[in-house]
């Protein structure tokens, strides 16, 4: 396969990927397209090698169940082994290859089970040269009937299959019902076709939602034609599930785990990887381990806490999150993940701990702050904005304390 590692984008889409790099302050950054979150126990050990060879050592989920490599030494040689490893099947579809689907589809509740149509679309959009042209931004869904990827409160999704029943689902474009209904049979020529058509119209648009809402229903309408789909009222599409599959728990053969920062180390992943032949990353920076023995399942949540993973749902650290700060990017003012870790670790020495969702941040561009409530933590110049109001590094912790209790 021939590289252009390192090479910056002539484009001016800047999401990375594998073949595109972006510039950090701590070497180059690399983001590795995982459809679906669906990973074998082969790729992540193969992920957790190079990680550890050619980076800082930990692979870094984001928020559409991707992972990002930092300070990549070798992105040639990086390149090859992903390729070779089956995670880079296409060098010019690499930065397109962006699937969420219901991490528990198949697992654990659902009305379908929606974790063949990733791999089906993932090779549609691949063997598409049309598609090429998407966004880097531009993401695709599939939500089995839970309401946890694909819903009516979220337009990150540009467009998104959600299951009714085992045998049909509804379009969503942006989160939007334009009264699309497609058998799963078809969920992927679909969603493929509407993915196609967006390009032809985007113009200036990067995602669905940046579209006019008169712009939107006509793409609507063009693809219910062109496919010969059933047209239904229109309805508002929420969240069902009251599984939290963005926590942890273990539910028999299946463990679901947390990560600190949504970061995994190369050890880490491979102690994942010796433990089940199926790991699932989320969009909410957690993993599942999936296909465990049951009655193997209470040493294998022993080995997880062994390795650091987080098995607690109380535990402060996953009700926080923050972007990369301090060395790593230029633009931060902190090094605001020590001093998140710092103030976690205060509020869980306190008398009476409680622990808000709260992001830190080490600019005003606030990268990766979740679209659920959470306190807006923000470095200053000298210490840090809690929504809003100025606050000490060294008082986060009782600032936050008290703010759990609000």
């Amino acid at each position: 396969m021939p590289s252009v590692a390192g090479t910056p984008s002539a484009r001016s889409d800047a999401c990375p990927g594998v073949l595109t790099t972006h510039r950090a302050d701590d070497g180059e950054l690399v983001r590795v397209r995982v459809p679906g979150g669906q990973l074998t126990d082969v790729q992540l050990g193969v992920l957790a090698d190079v990680a550890a060879e050619l980076g800082d050592g930990v692979l870094h989920l984001t928020s559409r169940g991707n992972l990002q490599l930092r300070a990549v030494a070798d992105a040639a040689e990086l390149s090859e082994r992903l390729a070779a490893a089956g995670l880079l099947p296409s060098a010019t579809h690499e930065r397109v290859r962006n699937i969420v689907a219901s991490p528990l589809s198949g697992l654990l509740g659902g009305l379908a089970d929606v974790r063949p149509l990733v791999a089906e679309l993932d090779a549609a959009v691949c063997a598409t040269p049309a598609l090429a042209a998407l966004p880097g931004r531009f993401l695709f869904g599939f939500d089995d009937g839970r309401g946890d990827v694909g819903n009516s409160s979220d337009d990150r999704i540009d467009v998104c299959w959600r299951a009714v029943d085992d045998r049909h689902g509804v379009l969503l474009l942006a989160g939007v019902d334009h009264g699309v209904r497609a058998p799963i049979a078809d969920a992927v020529p679909v969603t493929a076709a509407t993915a196609a058509a967006f390009v032809s119209v985007r113009g200036d648009a990067w995602q669905v939602r940046e579209l006019g809402a008169d712009d939107a229903e006509a793409l609507a309408a063009r693809v219910r034609a062109e496919r010969r789909l059933q047209s239904a009222q229109r309805t508002e599409w929420p969240i069902q599930s009251v599984e939290r599959t963005e926590g942890v728990f273990q539910r028999g053969g299946l463990i679901g785990v947390g990560l600190r920062f949504g970061a995994l180390s190369s050890h880490q992943a491979r102690v994942l990887a010796r433990l089940s032949p199926n790991i699932v990353l989320t969009p909410w920076r957690s993993v599942l381990v999936a296909n465990l023995d049951p009655a193997e399942a209470m040493a294998a949540a022993d080995a997880l806490a062994q390795a650091g993973l987080v098995l607690d749902p109380r535990a402060p650290e996953l009700a926080v999150s923050a972007c990369i700060g301090r060395p790593g990017c230029g633009k931060a003012l902190a090094d605001v993940r020590a001093d998140a870790t710092n103030a976690m670790s205060e509020l869980a020495t306190s008398p009476d701990p409680a622990a808000p969702r709260a992001h830190f941040s080490g600019c005003t561009r606030r990268c990766g702050r979740p679209r659920t409530p959470a306190v807006d933590v923000l470095a200053g110049g000298d210490g840090y904005l809690v929504d809003g109001e100025p606050v000490p590094a060294e008082r986060l912790g009782a600032v936050l304390a008290e703010k759990g209790h609000e």
